[in-house]
Formats: structure tokens, C-alpha cells, sequence
């Protein structure tokens, strides 16, 4: 990637059970020059999660000093939990051609507003029906968050207009096909390679003007 290009800050967001997580694995897994950005919350680990793997897991006194300090680009509480993204994730892989974020419609807008050239994707289950069996199919959560995660499902789906793509994950092939497609056209976009036409522009009269100087 062209030193003149920073990295792409890719936004994929959906209600929980909706396959954000394998979808975002995947997208991270095929080789194209992509970081997770790491959250801080204060929610406890699955047993299969690592503490900065997934989030940096914290209790709400040290969230609230970061609040505090202002070192959140975004921060929002979801299902009675806290989440942020530190200012940090958008500068440290300055090398890479993108950057992913995992975050719901609020941190969504909100990284959007700092970071225009943002792309924000929603994805969808097929139907809720199929998102019911998937929350159900967590065995690490029980009847209560089921119920509970099901309900905030309909309310977050309705936040879909904030994003610029909306994509059915009912095939995970498919979906993994699309999502990468949107990745590789987004880098493309004519905007996020005017600085470099710019630049090529100035090297090339450079040169014109040295040749006609000899």
C-alpha cells in the first residue's frame, strides 16, 4: 500500500446472533492487509475469549477513569455493559490497508462523524427465527440474555439506515464473498485515492519540467 493512503476504517456492525463474529474472522483470516480493532468493556469473558485478543476486558472504575481522560474515539453501553474504542486503534497499524471495528449503531456513528472516509456494514440474519435459534445455540448464555438480546435485536435492526451497506449473512461462503468484494471496491473509491493522483500529477509535471530544462 502507497504511503499516501491511510488505512481503511471498516465498520461491521449487527444484532447479536447475526454472524458478525465469524464473518469478521474470516475477513481477517484472507489475507489482506487487516487489523481487529481491540474494544475496551467491561462485560466478563467467554470462556473462549482472551483478554486482548477479542476486547481489552476492564471493570467499570478504570472505563469510567478513560472516559475521564478522553481516551475514547467512541464508548456506549449495550445490554447493561460498557464498551469503547481507545483513539489508539486508529494510529498504531498506520502500515495496513484497513482497519476493522465491531461495534454497534452508536459507536458506528460516532467514528463515522470522526473518521468521514469510514465504511459501516450492517449485517442481517435471514429471518429472526434463524436469529432466535443461533442466540439459543450459545451455551454460555442463558434463557434471561436469550430474551433479553432478542428484543434489543428489533430495535437494533431498525438503525440500519445509518449504514452504508446491509448485508443477509445466510449463506457464511456467500457472505464472506461479499463482505471482501465490499472491502476491495471500497479501497478503490475515487476519494480515497485523490491524494495520490495528486501526487503523481506533481511528480510527473517534475519531471516534464526537468526534461524540458536539459
Amino acid at each position: 500500500m502507497s504511503n499516501s493512503l491511510r488505512p481503511l476504517p471498516l465498520i461491521i456492525s449487527s444484532p447479536s446472533g447475526a454472524g458478525k463474529t465469524t464473518l469478521t474472522g474470516r475477513l481477517l483470516k484472507a489475507d489482506l492487509g487487516l487489523a481487529f480493532s481491540v474494544s475496551h468493556t467491561t462485560r466478563a469473558p467467554r470462556s473462549s475469549e482472551q483478554d486482548g485478543r477479542e476486547y481489552h476486558f476492564v471493570d467499570r472504575a478504570t472505563f469510567a477513569n478513560l472516559i475521564e481522560q478522553g481516551e475514547f474515539l467512541e464508548w456506549a453501553e449495550v445490554h447493561g455493559n460498557l464498551y469503547g474504542t481507545s483513539k489508539n486503534e486508529l494510529t498504531k497499524n498506520q502500515q495496513l490497508r484497513g482497519i476493522i471495528f465491531d461495534i454497534d449503531h452508536q459507536g458506528a456513528r460516532q467514528i463515522k462523524c470522526a473518521e468521514p472516509d469510514a465504511v459501516a456494514i450492517f449485517i442481517l440474519p435471514p429471518s429472526m427465527a434463524i436469529l432466535e435459534q443461533r442466540l439459543r445455540g450459545r451455551a454460555s448464555e442463558d434463557e434471561a440474555t436469550v430474551q433479553r438480546r432478542f428484543k434489543v435485536a428489533t430495535r437494533e435492526i431498525e438503525h440500519y439506515g445509518l449504514f452504508d451497506y446491509v448485508l443477509v449473512n445466510d449463506d457464511i461462503d456467500e457472505a464472506t464473498t461479499k463482505l471482501t468484494s465490499i472491502f476491495r471496491a471500497e479501497e478503490c473509491r475515487r476519494q480515497r485515492a485523490a491524494r495520490l493522483a495528486e501526487q503523481l500529477l506533481a511528480e510527473g509535471r517534475e519531471l516534464s519540467g526537468a526534461k524540458l530544462g536539459e
